[in-house]
């Protein structure tokens, strides 16, 4: 059973409850984490509930169940590790490579082979939800950098990084067109397509998105370009680019597949990563060669304009 104890020296509004302070300040669990792993709580020796307000100098005692494993099938599946450590691993995902397993992939995936790697670090559990220790996700046909945690803790510490936007993220992609601007944002509502239950699209309703895009190339009437979402959507980067008349090329999707690049599939890769990993206080960087794909498709293009 995991455990924390700390004393309370952060000026604390009045009236912050316990459950919040563990989610909100100390980043140790989400919010739904809390219940999941049925979280208790000692403020000053004594037991209190999660509401019981928390006030500067407290000493707070924490400890909380280690979730049950997954009905999943621990592969020893190669992966291209950028950099690893005994509380987190970054991984430069392949395109094709399922992260999570569902409906026809329980084999394969990213989780699989991350769950391989837990057992053989003596940690037979796997963290809550249907993610273990993925702290984000990258679509199937998205390669590039990921980053999943060995421990709840340090789940908890990441994700709570991608829930206040602290994490930098930069793509590069090939679409179809020359946006009007050489640098701009795009900032919609995205929302499920109700015409096509697998899309998402631009909406009057739904969550706010936001990316941010630079032209670093262009060829005829195709453009290479280095992409920085600020919120991390479901497609969104796909959606954003389709809304802008800039379809990535190779995205059946949301754009067409290109027949001049027919073999190449999804043109968007996860490139660069800055995020303060488990255990530090400053934030790392970590970079994502360009995919061979990308350098064939640019040698292409190059020869032909």
């Amino acid at each position: 059973m995991p455990s924390f104890c700390c004393t309370v020296e952060e000026q604390i509004p009045g009236g912050l409850r316990l459950d919040r302070y563990v989610a909100e300040y100390k980043g140790l669990l989400s919010r739904s984490q809390i219940k999941a792993h049925a979280l208790q709580g000692k403020i000053n020796g004594k037991a209190v509930k999660l509401s019981r307000p928390v006030q500067t100098g407290d000493f707070v005692e924490l400890s909380w169940n280690e979730a049950e494993p997954l009905n999943l099938i621990p592969e020893d599946i190669p992966l291209d590790i950028i950099y690893e450590d005994e509380r987190a691993v970054v991984i430069n995902k392949p395109q094709g490579m399922v992260v999570h397993p569902g409906a026809g992939n329980r084999r394969g995936t990213l989780a699989n082979a991350l769950y391989f790697r837990r057992l053989c670090r003596g940690r037979a559990s796997v963290p809550a939800g249907l993610r273990p220790g993925i702290v984000h996700r990258l679509d199937k046909d998205t390669s590039g950098l990921i980053i999943a945690a060995y421990d709840d803790e340090a789940l908890a510490f990441l994700s709570e990084q991608f829930k206040t936007r602290k994490v930098k993220k930069n793509y590069i992609a090939i679409v179809s067109g020359v946006p009007k601007e050489e640098t701009g944002r795009v900032e919609t509502l995205i929302a499920r397509d109700a015409a096509n239950r697998k899309r998402f699209a631009v909406s009057v309703h739904g969550k706010t998105a936001l990316t941010f895009y630079r032209v670093i190339k262009t060829w005829g009437g195709r453009s290479l370009l280095l992409l920085r979402p600020k919120t991390g959507r479901t497609h969104q980067l796909r959606v954003h680019l389709r809304y802008l008349g800039c379809p990535i090329t190779g995205d059946p999707l949301y754009g067409f597949t290109d027949p001049l690049f027919s073999s190449a599939g999804l043109m968007l890769h996860a490139k660069r990563l800055v995020i303060t990993l488990p255990g530090e206080s400053a934030p790392r960087v970590f970079t994502s060669p360009m995919p061979e794909r990308f350098t064939a498709m640019i040698h292409r293009l190059n020869e032909s304009y």
